[in-house]
């Protein structure tokens, strides 16, 4: 869990550095942050989804934060 907490402050730190610099940089941490979004939730999914696979925990996981 805390290399996923170590990706979120990269993530937003990304975000802040790159406002207003208008080479596109900003842009492009968006979309890293958007995609990392899509991570968990393809994660949550694959859980709750009643007709797919139940995957085991990764170590340090916990349950309620796949």
């Amino acid at each position: 869990m805390s290399d996923d907490r170590d990706k979120h402050r990269q993530l937003l730190s990304a975000l802040k550095q790159a406002q207003g610099t208008g080479d596109g940089s900003f842009e492009h941490a968006v979309i890293r942050a958007f995609e990392h979004v899509f991570e968990h939730l393809e994660r949550l999914n694959a859980v709750s989804d009643p007709g797919g696979e139940d995957r085991p925990l990764k170590p340090g996981e916990t349950a309620t934060l796949r």
